[in-house]
């Protein structure tokens, strides 16, 4: 019988793939303060940085490919209705194959007007000062900053309160709102949470059907996929 089942991915989902993370410890992401660099106020007093910063985690995007923790994902979705729910702004998702993806934080891929942020853009160069939208303003990373709405999150809920089972990969369940997704699951619903350090949040206590993997997403998400698909 097809379920529903609803995969919230975090930082560790890509990190075997080389994507660099930040950690809320030393509050830096590839030596850059975050509140440089991930917040509107950052962009107001240094566009040119900015926009640096992300090209150049958009040139590394190009150069990894999806783990096998992606690819065991779209095994998932050849027998069940798998919605991905990432935290995530690269697109290893996608290219591994999956095709039910919401960015609840934005992707690098795509670049979206300062004046208007329904004008988003495939863009996989640089974006330059003087690179503007349709209505002639600005162009930005297609990110959600710190301090920004994140316009996904009710889509992600929706889906949340009708899964089965939801599978949570590679996040520290710290960061919020994205931490309280889960909360929104019914309590009955089956948990696995695959994460080499797993934190059980208090949404998460909540939980009856709760199981842990203390592992990586490679091996962990194999190992769950392979039950779910009864293999």
């Amino acid at each position: 019988m097809k379920k529903k089942i609803v995969v919230l991915s975090g930082a560790g989902m890509s990190a075997e793939s080389g994507i660099k993370t930040f950690r809320d410890a030393d509050g830096l992401w590839e030596n850059h303060d975050i509140m440089e660099v991930a917040t509107p106020e950052g962009w107001r007093r240094n566009m040119e940085l900015v926009l640096e910063f992300y090209n150049q985690r958009r040139r590394q995007l190009f150069e990894v490919q999806p783990n096998a923790g992606h690819k065991a994902l779209v095994d998932l979705e050849a027998v069940h209705e798998v919605d991905i729910v990432t935290q995530n702004v690269d697109d290893l998702h996608e290219r591994a194959g999956s095709t039910r993806v919401l960015h609840l934080h934005g992707e690098l891929a795509k670049a979206r007007s300062t004046f208007d942020e329904r004008l988003v853009y495939e863009w996989k160069k640089d974006i330059l000062v003087g690179d503007k939208c349709e209505k002639g303003s600005q162009l930005r990373p297609h990110i959600v900053w710190f301090g920004e709405e994140v316009p996904m999150l009710e889509p992600a809920i929706d889906l949340m309160d009708k899964a089965d089972i939801a599978i949570i990969i590679g996040t520290s369940m710290q960061v919020y709102p994205a931490a309280g997704l889960i909360g929104y699951a019914n309590p009955d619903t089956a948990i696995f949470y695959i994460d080499p350090k797993p934190a059980i949040n208090y949404e998460l206590r909540l939980m009856k059907n709760l199981e842990v993997l203390a592992e990586n997403a490679s091996t962990g998400v194999r190992k769950v996929v392979d039950r779910l698909l009864g293999t």
